[in-house]
């Protein structure tokens, strides 16, 4: 072009500023032909710079919103992938049968709670996960079951349903006799039977009359307001404490102490202290239609003849317990530093082998992250998976990983969300979003792709008990997922029923796939989820 764009803009002002009022710069030159072709041709070189300039505008727009587009479709597509992979896969049944069927009940503190998370350390590894590694915290001394009878001997032969609390001591052999009912004794009359209670088989409580008898409400279903947590537990009843009875059974020397459950048609409810004395009565939970049996057959004069035996070791060569984590590293330069967090509770209780409290939420997340490497995704923000250790003791795990690792503002704030799979079964449906409004709509919207596996909605209301806890309290935003409750507190939480046959190989998939989007989401947002009002 002979014009330079500036240069014609100045000489297009200089000639509109001689026009008379009123007319335009040709006007001010028509006495001149050369100057009138002059200001013709930068009139024409003037609309030519107009018109580039709108055209740069425009592509500019154009290329902001392809590359909206493209960001869109990447996504898109990286969720597609993430369903594909996941919901086609074998390996969620492998990890879950692994965690269940193999390596059994996860107690925290056992040598199966430390093979499961050295094994989840190989799994990682195997994946491709960056920096797998198991992370110690203080506990103290382990403790496994390692034999256990109970069985009534006469008047007729019949084996009975109970389970040895978790740091129960043993037994001192086999113990044999008709036991002995306190349920209505007062501390004076326990008092009174004194040395008729060394070595005896001791029935604590009075007969179980009151059940869990309904699962609690399923937040998913509806649009209202929810009830959450879990359903209260019946306790055994007596005429003195139970902890006055187990104080005066142990000064005494008790052999066994044998208390009632407060499930229905043999399932069990089992759970214990780490903090149980080395001393203490060894304690066992029958199940209900056992023990009312036993304490109507004492009633009536029938004197049944019981045989007990419990067998339990303890561990004091390691007194850590252990999380497992790995990640998958962020990739933009100034997000890689903050991490979304997904996190599951690996241990469980000791009756049964801990399906769906909580094998099945740590194979989502480990599913999750497997599907997340398999598929190339490269989020970011760095994605960090945590299997967390005693949880069922209180949260210790995760409470010890915010106590070391996020003890500042600063530390905390590279958080951008922890996201927790527990407790419940099933197919995932949503999240409890613990009163964050804000973060609440960024969910929803995230729901939409997930429409055609079963999830149904957030709801606003928040739920305790479990390791998003611990974080939501450092004020980071913690969720955890809505799961199904058919049977989960009537039948398999903390129970002998735990087992994998409650659990369906489709849900874990769902449940993994969920996750993987939704940590996905997560990682790729340009800001943090927004924190709760505190």
């Amino acid at each position: 072009m002979g014009w330079d764009i500036a240069s014609a803009f100045v000489s297009w002002r200089h000639a509109t500023a001689d026009a008379p009022a009123g007319k335009g710069p040709i006007a001010a030159v028509q006495g001149s032909g050369s100057l009138a072709r002059t200001a013709v041709e930068m009139s024409n070189h003037v609309m030519a710079a107009e018109m580039i300039l709108k055209r740069v505008g425009i592509a500019v727009l154009l290329t902001a919103s392809s590359l909206l587009l493209v960001a869109q479709q990447d996504s898109q597509s990286i969720i597609a992938a993430i369903k594909a992979e996941g919901l086609r896969s074998t390996e969620a049944a492998v990890v879950f049968h692994t965690l269940t069927d193999t390596i059994g009940p996860r107690l925290t503190g056992s040598p199966a709670h430390v093979q499961a998370a050295r094994w989840a350390v190989e799994r990682f590894k195997a994946w491709g996960l960056d920096n797998p590694r198991l992370e110690p915290f203080q506990f103290g001394r382990g403790w496994s079951l390692e034999k256990l009878t109970v069985e009534m001997t006469a008047p007729r032969y019949m084996p009975l349903i109970g389970y040895a609390e978790a740091w129960s001591a043993s037994t001192s052999g086999v113990l044999t006799g008709t036991p002995v009912y306190i349920g209505d004794s007062t501390a004076a009359d326990i008092d009174r039977l004194g040395p008729r209670l060394r070595g005896s088989i001791v029935l604590m409580h009075r007969p179980q009359t009151e059940f869990l008898r309904n699962d609690r409400q399923q937040p998913s279903e509806g649009n209202g307001p929810v009830a959450t947590g879990n359903p209260a537990l019946p306790g055994p009843s007596g005429s003195t404490s139970t902890f006055e009875m187990l104080t005066r059974l142990r000064a005494f020397g008790a052999g066994v102490a044998l208390t009632p459950g407060a499930m229905e048609h043999g399932t069990v409810r089992v759970q214990g202290f780490p903090n149980t004395p080395r001393d203490a009565v060894p304690t066992v939970v029958l199940a209900a239609e056992h023990y009312n049996m036993l304490v109507r057959m004492v009633q009536a004069g029938t004197s049944p003849q019981l045989r007990i035996e419990v067998g339990a070791r303890s561990y004091e060569n390691d007194l850590d317990s252990y999380n497992v984590l790995a990640e998958i590293p962020g990739t933009d330069a100034t997000l890689r530093d903050e991490v979304v967090f997904v996190g599951a509770h690996l241990d469980s209780w000791h009756t049964a082998t801990g399906a769906t409290d909580n094998a099945d939420g740590a194979t989502a997340v480990m599913e999750a992250m497997r599907i997340l490497t398999a598929v190339h995704a490269r989020p970011r923000r760095t994605i960090r998976v945590a299997l967390w250790g005693g949880e069922e003791q209180g949260l210790l795990g995760a409470r010890a990983y915010v106590d070391q690792h996020l003890r500042d503002e600063s530390s905390r704030r590279k958080i951008s969300v922890y996201l927790n799979d527990d407790p419940g079964t099933g197919a995932t449906y949503g999240f409890y979003m613990e009163n964050n409004e804000p973060a609440k709509r960024i969910f929803d919207a995230w729901l939409a792709p997930l429409r055609d596996i079963g999830v149904r909605r957030n709801v606003i209301e928040g739920i305790g008990a479990t390791d998003h806890v611990a974080f939501d309290r450092a004020g980071i935003p913690a969720f955890t997922v809505i799961k199904d409750f058919r049977n989960y507190d009537v039948r398999t939480r903390h129970t002998n029923a735990d087992l994998a046959d409650a659990v369906r190989t489709e849900d874990l998939r769902q449940a993994a796939v969920f996750m993987a989007v939704m940590a996905w989401q997560a990682a790729m947002r340009d800001e943090p989820i927004p924190r709760g009002r505190r």
